[in-house]
């Protein structure tokens, strides 16, 4: 699937990639729901009701992503949800494998994150994946999210890599065609990004259903 003699970076996504996107999904669809509900003598479906278009409206934009902005927001702290529902935490399948192969290439690999800081530390420490990156790299570093062609270009100054040489693998397709658009030449998206989900399906590009996919035969 990839011809790593052409590959000297790699950037990988977090959530829905390297990471069971059930946990986000869980949180924001069900957790935050139903804590909003107890906070505000509501019950669950109208507390919903509430929530899903104000988190709608706010889709593809760096306050999506903020913690920040949606503990101001809705009242409530959501880094103490995320801590109540940790356990959910989970490195996808061949996750470990595929970055131990990137790392005996001696290939370039950085996380790319639209993850709040916060969560992004606390996702680290849960999985110990951190230790396999050169570079981690979030989002809210440069107050633009890599839905943005403008992001690639702000990463490309912080760590400068070769586009035409550069592996993006992420679950957003909107992602997927701004890093297109900046002329990031191999792109994969991920299939399956929650493992209690449905499959996505993503025309222009690529789909990896394995990470085991992209490993040479041994």
């Amino acid at each position: 699937m990839v011809d790593w003699d052409r590959i000297d970076t790699v950037l990988l996504d977090m959530d829905g990639t390297l990471l069971d996107l059930h946990f986000d999904s869980y949180l924001w669809k069900e957790h935050l729901p139903r804590r909003f509900a107890e906070c505000n003598a509501l019950d669950l479906e109208t507390a919903k009701r509430q929530i899903a278009p104000r988190i709608r409206a706010r889709e593809g934009t760096l306050q999506w992503y903020c913690l920040d902005h949606w503990t101001a927001e809705l009242g409530i702290d959501i880094s103490a949800l995320e801590r109540e529902v940790a356990h959910l935490i989970a490195v996808r399948p061949h996750v470990p494998d595929f970055l131990r192969f990137l790392r005996s290439r001696e290939i370039e690999v950085v996380l790319t994150t639209n993850a709040h800081r916060r969560s992004l530390s606390h996702k680290l420490d849960r999985t110990g994946i951190g230790a396999f990156f050169d570079h981690i790299v979030s989002s809210h570093d440069f107050g633009v999210p890599k839905e943005q062609t403008a992001f690639w270009g702000r990463l490309h100054s912080a760590v400068p890599y070769a586009p035409d040489r550069t592996l993006l693998v992420d679950d957003n397709p909107t992602v997927l065609r701004s890093a297109r658009d900046f002329g990031i030449r191999h792109l994969l998206a991920i299939r399956m990004p929650d493992s209690r989900g449905q499959p996505r399906v993503h025309d222009d590009f690529t789909c990896v259903d394995s990470f085991l996919d992209l490993l040479p035969p041994a």
